[in-house]
């Protein structure tokens, strides 16, 4: 499979005359509810990052599944849930305008956390949503802490075994129409370079740090040079404070240099060459409430 790239559509125009079930899904839910795993897990590759901190996912991301007789172009979408912070209520309208461009939606809900109240908060911005809406119940794997009911609208699944993954791509299938497909059928995403490299190194950095400094990062490729064999790059980590600088930066270096490493090692994997990644760190205030800048970020 291989990632969206416009020139080679327009030269490949042929595949877009083929018909199949095609159109847009939006897959939506409260922080940590394995929209991003569910994806990953049904694409065969790495299109959203994922770690066990809520609120990872910021933007829309979008990935192509395609089959003999479908081809479903997901958004996975950020967080939903409550917040008077600029910034969290930007990334909110993120995931709730995917509404207007998405046939079908799943509202993915975690079974294995209590009901709370964002999702009641999701519960009352759907019932005014007219398209039709799947319940999906997720990490069936795991204990469940609320009552999953018996109904056929609702679909359970595991992220991880895959476990009814098919019975909820046949219901999706069964609403979705017959229409020329929108990408060929080999490309699996379209995120750009620039993107898919900044979220790899966002995600390992969220991963070793803790409390408020994942949420206090945001991460921009500045350059980015390829060849047959080897792709080189520039990219910061930019946070809001010098403290948190430093806490990244760690005794030595020792933390940047872990974090630089684990990128590296992941976007040779993910782009079959040598990586040559040069990361630097700087500061840079308040960005949360820059509107330009986050405006950017989003879109």
């Amino acid at each position: 499979m291989k990632e969206l790239n416009l020139k080679d559509i327009i030269e490949n125009t042929s595949d877009l005359k083929k018909e199949k079930k095609v159109w847009y899904v939006a897959i939506i839910g409260r922080p940590n509810a394995w929209k991003s795993t569910f994806v990953n897990s049904l694409i065969w590759e790495k299109i959203s990052i994922t770690t066990n901190i809520p609120q990872t996912t910021r933007k829309r991301v979008l990935a192509i599944y395609n089959d003999e007789i479908s081809q479903i172009i997901f958004f996975d979408t950020p967080w939903i849930h409550k917040s008077e912070k600029r910034f969290n209520e930007q990334i909110n309208n993120v995931a709730i305008s995917s509404f207007k461009d998405a046939e079908v939606i799943l509202y993915f809900i975690d079974t294995s956390r209590e009901w709370w109240e964002e999702e009641k908060y999701i519960k009352d911005i759907i019932e005014m949503v007219n398209k039709p809406i799947i319940k999906v119940y997720t990490k069936i794997d795991l204990k469940a802490k609320i009552k999953i009911p018996e109904n056929e609208n609702i679909v359970k699944i595991s992220s991880v075994s895959k476990e009814w993954f098919d019975i909820l791509l046949n219901k999706v299938k069964g609403i979705l129409k017959i229409w020329p497909m929108f990408f060929p059928e080999e490309y699996y995403t379209k995120q750009d370079i620039y993107f898919r490299i900044s979220e790899i190194i966002r995600e390992k950095t969220f991963l070793h740090t803790k409390e408020e400094i994942p949420h206090s990062i945001y991460v921009w490729v500045e350059e980015i040079e390829e060849t047959n064999n080897l792709l080189k790059m520039v990219a910061y980590i930019y946070t809001e404070t010098d403290s948190q600088k430093y806490i990244i930066i760690w005794k030595g270096g020792s933390l940047i240099q872990t974090i630089w490493k684990e990128a590296r090692i992941e976007l040779e994997e993910i782009f079959w060459k040598k990586v040559f990644l040069a990361l630097r760190i700087k500061t840079r205030k308040n960005w949360r409430k820059d509107e330009k800048l986050i405006k950017e970020l989003l879109n």
